[in-house]
């Protein structure tokens, strides 16, 4: 059984994994370096969704989105999922179906693909060596090609979007309301909340981080947060809190989960906790609700 303990991934020593082990985890899309051989994940089934990947115009390049949507007449309010550091492999596709079944448009961009697919990767190094090719400004400017292609969509309700994301994307998702004014709301899931220290993962000098944007937040934020989470201290979580009253966000909140670990929500992992995990969904999708970004169409 696997277990990962820290965001954007484990530090050397965390993870023991055998050859034998690895023939059984890869399975159905999941990645490989963080699945569960005893995990029974939760599978959403497609019927009555479309499902697609859309190829979203950017600056420099098309970049893949997986897409999951009703299949039904109307706009649609739409969820911008984003990924862990894994990239969208089958955890992430799962949860847009889960969102679309519910009557959202969800859509998870590849913010890798200029670097390389970590889903198959089970080596950490290269996990993270793809995932620090990712610049902060890729990654907005994707976020904002994103926006631009949904405007022109049909189904989207542009105008009601929220944002959701996990672990490397939990962090996203607090600088995005940060900087996007089209974000009605936004859900981040144990993103990391402050720098690394010096010489660690994602420590550059030119990346910001939530602490340091949380004045600029242009949406209310929800943070879900595991107690037991070893990259992310508690000082962190009550740091960012004191930034939000502040800032006076005071419709933002971080909810935590004192007996839960990184990735309580990520039902392929051994870190999975169901009560914290049903939890959490509702209080994300009650936010949305409170937010203007509830499910029906228009």
């Amino acid at each position: 059984m696997l277990k990962l303990t820290r965001p954007e991934g484990n530090e050397p020593g965390d993870l023991n994994l055998s050859r034998r082990m690895l023939g059984g985890l890869f399975f159905a899309g999941y990645a490989a370096a963080a699945v569960s051989a005893d995990a029974q994940p939760i599978t959403t089934p497609a019927d009555g969704l479309i499902t697609e990947t859309a190829m979203i115009p950017t600056v420099d390049r098309a970049i893949p989105a997986y897409v999951a949507r009703p299949d039904a007449r109307g706009r649609f309010p739409v969820v911008l999922v984003v990924s862990e550091v894994f990239g969208v492999h089958e955890y992430i596709r799962d949860t847009c179906r889960r969102l679309a079944r519910l009557g959202y448009v969800a859509i998870a961009p590849d913010f890798f693909v200029r670097h390389g697919d970590p889903a198959p990767l089970t080596d950490f190094n290269k996990i993270r060596d793809i995932v620090s090719a990712a610049t902060e400004q890729e990654t907005m400017g994707d976020i904002q090609a994103t926006i631009s292609w949904l405007g022109a969509q049909p189904f989207a309700y542009r105008g009601r979007t929220a944002i959701t994301g996990f672990c490397w994307g939990g962090a996203v998702v607090w600088l995005a309301c940060s900087r996007f004014r089209d974000f009605r709301s936004g859900v981040a899931w144990y993103g990391r909340l402050a720098r690394p220290a010096d010489g660690q993962f994602l420590s550059e000098a030119d990346r910001r981080w939530p602490v340091e944007e949380a004045g600029y937040l242009k949406a209310p934020v929800l943070g879900l947060y595991a107690g037991q989470d070893q990259g992310i201290p508690l000082t962190d979580v009550e740091t960012m809190r004191n930034k939000l009253r502040e800032y006076r966000k005071s419709d933002s909140d971080i909810i935590v989960y004192p007996q839960s670990q990184h990735g309580f929500h990520a039902d392929y992992r051994a870190s999975y906790d169901a009560a914290a995990a049903q939890d959490a969904w509702t209080r994300m999708l009650e936010h949305f609700q409170r937010t203007g970004v509830g499910p029906r169409r228009w």
